[in-house]
């Protein structure tokens, strides 16, 4: 059975340290998933709007609430949409997720990218003479935070971020003196964002890990295929996925893993330890294999924005906007 950890916010809220994440997960998928999920114990569960999937997650909720849990024991995340950032829309998006979703309030609430795009033209606006997305320059991450911590604390407990850098969360938390409760990151062996997490360590911000595995998005090899890690991994008796989420919990992060298949929803949550010298032997599976999966440049429709600094993003026209 899962050690079944938790970590407390800076708002107090206590969160399980595993999570079920949804996102790439296909239609008709997240439901089952969903009630699997809590019927095995998962109380900590990571949606967003650009999922598409929360009316599902709110088919599987209607299953599970109030026969399996009560919904004040489940810790729902979800994210506001880079097309929804102007302070008008903010709260309009929040009321619409919760519809999807069935229920009165989230636990926690993100901005999902430190980057905006233009209101009113769907998910990804198209650009008009340009093979991607419309960005709207204008509104800034001061703009979008301001309008997150104004959300009525009775349809939020909590508001926080996702895929900000140490200089994006610096901006918002100077302009506004309101330090996120979470932010929510790409995170994994081949990027421990070690600079970030000691940003935010000092902050009182929590990490939340996505992508825990790796992904393969961009055809390197499976994190779960690495030797060092399959060693580890049969000398617990344990799976790879389960070594690499012990990896982000042994560094603090709450970590969610996303899956459609029950054997590995259950597995996931098998919460395993790791002894020091198991860690430093995971770590070092990074030391010059900087890789980081998710860098919205090479989406197609690209995203003409540099977000982290990566040598891939050397060629996008726009910086993100800030603020002040």
């Amino acid at each position: 059975m899962s050690l079944e950890l938790s970590v407390t916010l800076s708002t107090g809220a206590s969160l399980r340290q595993i999570g079920l994440g949804t996102w790439l997960s296909k239609p008709k998928e997240v439901e089952n998933a969903v009630e699997i999920a809590v019927r095995n114990g998962y109380r900590h569960l990571d949606l967003a709007m650009i999922y598409e999937n929360q009316d599902e997650v709110g088919a599987a909720l209607k299953k599970v609430i109030p026969s399996v849990v009560k919904r004040e024991e489940l810790f729902m995340t979800s994210k506001v949409w880079n097309s929804s950032h102007q302070p008008a829309e903010v709260e309009k998006e929040l009321d619409e997720t919760l519809r999807q979703l069935g229920v009165d309030y989230l636990d926690l609430y993100l901005i999902h990218w430190p980057v905006a795009f233009v209101p009113g033209k769907g998910l990804y606006p198209p650009h008009p003479s340009k093979a991607e997305v419309e960005l709207d320059l204008k509104t800034s991450l001061v703009d979008t935070w301001k309008a997150m911590i104004a959300l009525p604390k009775s349809k939020v407990r909590a508001v926080g971020v996702s895929n900000f850098t140490i200089p994006q969360l610096e901006g918002i938390i100077k302009a506004t003196g309101v330090v996120p409760a979470v932010n929510q990151i790409e995170a994994h062996p081949l990027l421990p964002q070690d600079e970030l997490l000691a940003f935010c360590k000092e902050k009182g911000i929590h990490v939340t890990a996505y992508s825990p595995l790796g992904n393969n998005l961009v055809g390197k090899p499976k994190l779960t295929d690495y030797p060092a890690i399959v060693e580890i991994a049969k000398a617990k008796n344990a799976t790879p996925a389960q070594i690499l989420i012990a990896w982000g919990a042994y560094r603090g992060y709450s970590v969610i893993p996303k899956s459609v298949q029950e054997e590995r929803i259950k597995s996931n949550f098998q919460q395993v330890t790791l002894s020091k010298e198991e860690y430093e032997a995971i770590s070092a599976v990074g030391k010059g294999n900087h890789t980081r999966f998710n860098i919205p440049y090479n989406y197609k429709p690209r995203w003409d924005i540099n977000i982290f600094g990566e040598p891939e993003e050397k060629d996008a026209s726009n910086p993100v906007n800030i603020g002040a």
